[in-house]
């Protein structure tokens, strides 16, 4: 993706921190990686990550993360404990809100809302999350979304079944409409026939 300004940001500004007790993996989006952090020790930046994704997953003890499907349906999957920054309400349609508040009420999210982010709350919601990572893995193994790729599948074909009835709903509207016409016709055709 192209990242993020502000989680650049604040991440980048709570490293000294952050290194004392972690390692980073910042995936910060294209043309933001930032040259003067290059050989710190214990940081890693990236602009993005195809086939060494799955291996930075299985890295990390916790991840921060916009709160679009993918990325919710991947921290699901994997069980990783996260924070969920979404894009605030007026720089979107305001999914990313309704999917974070999902997962906070589920028991698998810690929310940070954009508006909130600063390095003190950031902080304070890596440290929350980490000591309580166990209770976050528990709830996401305890959902009832065992398997989000079923899930999705499943919604994909109750899609397609509504898209088929839906298309011949309008089929046999149109073939009804062009029924109604052509009987039209035939009456107009035939009174003007006898009509002369």
């Amino acid at each position: 993706s192209s990242g993020s300004r502000v989680i650049n940001t604040a991440i980048r500004g709570l490293l000294p921190e952050l290194l004392k007790n972690y390692n980073v993996i910042h995936l910060c989006g294209k043309g933001n990686l930032d040259d003067t952090l290059t050989a710190t020790d214990g940081y890693a930046q990236f602009e993005y990550a195809n086939k060494e994704l799955s291996d930075m997953f299985a890295l990390a003890d916790l991840v921060i993360s916009r709160a679009g499907a993918n990325a919710i349906c991947e921290l699901l999957a994997l069980r990783k404990p996260n924070i969920l920054i979404p894009l605030s309400a007026a720089a979107s349609r305001g999914d990313q809100i309704l999917n974070a508040n999902s997962f906070r009420s589920q028991g698998f999210s810690y929310v940070l809302e954009e508006e909130e982010l600063s390095n003190t709350t950031l902080l304070e919601a890596i440290e929350h999350v980490f000591h309580k990572k166990e209770a976050y893995i528990e709830a996401m193994e305890n959902s009832n979304s065992r398997n989000s790729i079923d899930t999705i599948i499943g919604l994909i074909f109750i899609c397609l079944f509504l898209f088929r009835c839906i298309t011949m709903v309008k089929k046999m509207i149109i073939q009804q409409s062009f029924y109604i016409f052509k009987e039209s016709l035939i009456s107009a055709i035939s009174s003007g026939v006898n009509s002369s």
